[in-house]
């Protein structure tokens, strides 16, 4: 059986190798050895967001039950749009919303699209490692762009071959800071639940082995 870590391990080592050789410049008050761990930590939390990602979207690929995959440049048109717009202050109303999946004048990076063979369903997740709050307008646009997501999917499933029976858009905040309410929102603990397979234990497996990793180099 593949086990997560020889899928993601190589990620996580090439993240290391470009953290350690990352050039700062020492700050006059912290010195060299301190300027040298905040440098290093900073750009850490940054791309361990991207290592998050990965590492879930890798596990579910690994379920038998599930198809999943990313999509870099899913298409939002303008009805899209048109329609989140009036609609963003009761989202409930688009529950029974479906639009034709076409080129629109922006895109959006969807970290993973998963269908569900069980039940048909056809999900999409934008994943954010979720330990600090986004302010209002943040929030707003990140809501706007998963609602836009959810209207458009059920035809962009059909485009890609599947007949699914229902759609949902979530954002998953990997450590719990909520920036968008539930249940548009899920944390690292819905995750095994929500997929019906294990994704916490493997993904935290990555975790532990990018901050061992990340413990050496400043140890150095």
């Amino acid at each position: 059986m593949t086990d997560l870590l020889d899928i993601v391990g190589s990620t996580v080592d090439e993240t290391i190798e470009r953290l350690n050789a990352k050039k700062f410049t020492p700050d006059p008050i912290a010195g060299q050895h301190f300027s040298r761990i905040v440098s290093l930590m900073s750009s850490a939390y940054k791309r361990h967001g991207y290592i998050i990602e990965k590492a879930i979207l890798e596990q579910l690929r690994l379920c038998p039950d599930l198809e999943a995959w990313e999509d870099r440049e899913f298409q939002v048109s303008d009805a899209a749009d048109h329609v989140i717009n009036t609609a963003i202050s009761t989202p409930e109303s688009l529950d029974e919303t479906n639009l034709t999946y076409q080129n629109g004048q922006r895109t959006l990076q969807v970290d993973a699209i998963v269908f569900d063979k069980r039940d048909n369903s056809l999900k999409a997740y934008e994943i954010k490692r979720g330990y600090g709050l986004h302010d209002a307008g943040k929030r707003r646009s990140i809501f706007r762009d998963i609602l836009c997501t959810k209207v458009l999917l059920k035809s962009y499933g059909q485009q890609r071959g599947f007949e699914p029976t229902s759609v949902a858009s979530h954002i998953i905040f990997y450590y719990g800071k909520l920036s968008i309410p539930r249940p548009y929102a899920l944390t690292k603990d819905d995750l095994d639940e929500h997929f019906r397979w294990e994704v916490l234990a493997p993904v935290e497996g990555i975790n532990d082995h990018f901050r061992d990793r990340l413990f050496q180099i400043l140890s150095a």
